[in-house]
């Protein structure tokens, strides 16, 4: 996570993620088979899980979630192809900021968007009817963090990320204003905290004139919140308190995430590799 110091943990703020692991993916019987798509990607079977996803795209044609997670199928598989995840990439600062745009596929990469647009046009559409629909702002809130992502990690393009971050916190203050319980959302914010809170004081102070947030703690906190009640997003928030702790050095405590992601998910030889490098 670009321009974060190490710096000591503390672990009330992690919090005993490893020992939550391997729940089941579900927030109510109707999304489970976009569960089944998220756990597909997440094992690093993308093709399933277009092919899952897409299937809840035509039975659900209203619904900017098919979209958006299709979407989120696009961007990790490029993030695989790429070595994004790695979790040295992360904890070098040095490697980040000497870094290249790396080189995405075309053909992915218009997909990836064309998808965004699809699920954007939908979400837009619920949203002028219903404006608190809680699915339609959080994947609007997915759209928004996925493209920091992209800007981000692949196309290193930092600066630019940070309106699209902020513009995500704002949304996912929004909709966890509308249903507290809704634990995704947490997970946009904690990132933006995290990172940011994380930069140089200088740094901070131009950040919250910017209006970003920038408290650390918060965003870890934010970031549990997601790892133990998230939904979707849940592996995701558990694999960056994993970071965290690599980052301020308990060596332990992301051991224990990075082990019960790869008995939850054996074909993503990330979690293994990179516990291999801390044994």
């Amino acid at each position: 996570m670009a321009g974060a110091s190490p710096g000591p943990t503390d672990r009330r703020l992690l919090g005993d993620v490893g020992a939550r692991a391997g729940g089941p993916l579900r927030r109510d019987n109707r999304s489970s088979d976009l569960d089944s798509g998220y756990r597909q990607m997440y094992n690093l079977q993308f093709e399933e899980a277009h092919q899952t996803f897409r299937a809840w795209e035509q039975s659900h044609p209203d619904d900017p979630l098919g979209p958006t997670s299709d979407a989120a199928a696009y961007l990790f598989a490029e993030f695989d192809r790429l070595g994004v995840l790695q979790s040295e990439l992360f904890v070098d600062d040095e490697r980040l900021k000497k870094g290249e745009k790396l080189v995405s596929d075309p053909e992915t990469k218009l997909a990836f968007d064309s998808a965004l647009a699809k699920s954007e046009q939908l979400a837009n559409r619920t949203l002028s009817v219903s404006p608190q629909d809680r699915n339609a702002l959080f994947a609007k809130v997915l759209n928004l963090g996925m493209r920091v992502d992209y800007l981000a990690l692949i196309e290193k393009r930092l600066f630019i990320s940070l309106s699209y971050m902020k513009n995500a916190g704002i949304l996912a203050e929004r909709l966890l204003a509308i249903d507290p319980s809704y634990y995704d959302a947490d997970l946009t914010i904690g990132v933006e905290n995290y990172i940011l809170g994380s930069s140089p004081a200088p740094v901070r102070w131009l950040l919250r004139a910017y209006g970003a947030e920038t408290d650390k703690n918060r965003g870890i906190q934010k970031l549990r919140l997601t790892a133990e009640k998230g939904h979707y997003l849940l592996p995701y928030a558990r694999l960056l308190l994993g970071v965290v702790a690599l980052r301020d050095g308990d060596r332990n405590q992301a051991r224990e995430i990075l082990a019960d992601l790869a008995r939850e998910f054996p074909n993503n030889k990330l979690y293994v590799r990179e516990l291999a490098r801390l044994q």
